[in-house]
């Protein structure tokens, strides 16, 4: 593995990601029509594309003590939230409505002002290759990093006995890479499509929240697979780590269809604790995308 400058870090796409089974800088090569037409294919079906083993054994140890070096920085918080993360009840529907129903959310976010320009774990989210690959995949022109400071760039981190529960995106699709799994939990657990611009899918939804599985899909993700997942119209958690497991680890790698994108006040407040001026700034210009209850 090359070594990048002062420290042991991978400093190459090549270094990172398995590019003799997934040859981004190749997008004319038959490896890499395969993949995104793999990708595509579950995306388009079920929502949801893996590509397994996507990051190098050596360069996931890299990317594993990045995380660690940062996990004081991490903003952990436990609250009860619906499947759209509001936390009070609304009187305008029944109790036991989606709306109404709340369920604990206890897991924590490294932010991105943690990670500097020399990380590879911020070489990976932000080298061209990678955004053109995920942008065929998920049949856009084109994918820029997310330019919100602490929202584009993060690592998930469920400890011992805690859970993300069921929700919804705001983004349209997520972008992520396990980089350590827990020993016992720690699923990701999604149904796919539960609702539309036109249809919120209550009744599904309710079913699912009271503990059915109708639908639901469990992911067999390992440390370095790669997912694509179209979060905003699927519901979906990542189940509680068993309290004598390891932590569950996962990069983040948030894109946008058009540059400058910054995330929503509220959510970047629940998430990571505070905002930055370039939120209140992004929030007085915000137009919405659709008309979902979020």
């Amino acid at each position: 593995m090359t070594a990048g400058p002062n420290n042991n870090i991978p400093d190459s796409l090549d270094d990172l990601i398995d590019t003799d089974r997934y040859p981004l800088s190749s997008p004319d090569s038959t490896l890499y029509r395969q993949s995104v037409e793999q990708a595509r294919a579950g995306l388009r079906s079920v929502g949801c594309a893996v590509i397994k083993d996507f990051i190098r054994p050596e360069a996931l140890a890299v990317l594993s003590q990045e995380i660690w070096d940062r996990k004081p920085t991490t903003h952990f918080s436990t609250e009860t939230i619906n499947p759209y993360f509001h936390v009070t009840e609304n009187v305008d529907f029944p109790a036991d409505h989606p709306v109404n129903t709340f369920l604990e959310r206890s897991s924590g976010f490294i932010p991105g002002d943690s990670w500097e320009e020399t990380t590879s774990t911020r070489t990976l989210f932000e080298h061209p290759d990678l955004c053109r690959f995920l942008a065929d995949c998920l049949e856009l022109p084109e994918l820029f990093p997310y330019a919100d400071p602490l929202a584009g760039l993060t690592a998930n981190i469920l400890d011992p006995d805690q859970i993300f529960t069921w929700h919804f995106d705001t983004n349209e699709f997520a972008v992520t890479v396990l980089v350590e799994e827990a020993d016992e939990g720690g699923l990701f657990e999604y149904v796919p499509n539960i609702r539309s611009n036109g249809d919120e899918g209550f009744e599904a939804i309710a079913s699912v929240l009271s503990g059915g599985r109708t639908g639901v899909h469990t992911l067999d993700l390992r440390p370095g697979d790669l997912q694509i997942f179209r979060g905003r119209y699927s519901l979906h958690q990542v189940s509680r780590v068993a309290s004598d497991s390891k932590p569950r680890h996962a990069a983040i790698l948030a894109y946008t269809e058009q540059p400058g994108v910054i995330g929503r006040v509220e959510r970047t407040r629940q998430l990571f604790g505070r905002v930055l001026p370039a939120h209140v700034d992004a929030e007085r210009q915000r137009v919405r995308s659709d008309q979902l209850i979020d």
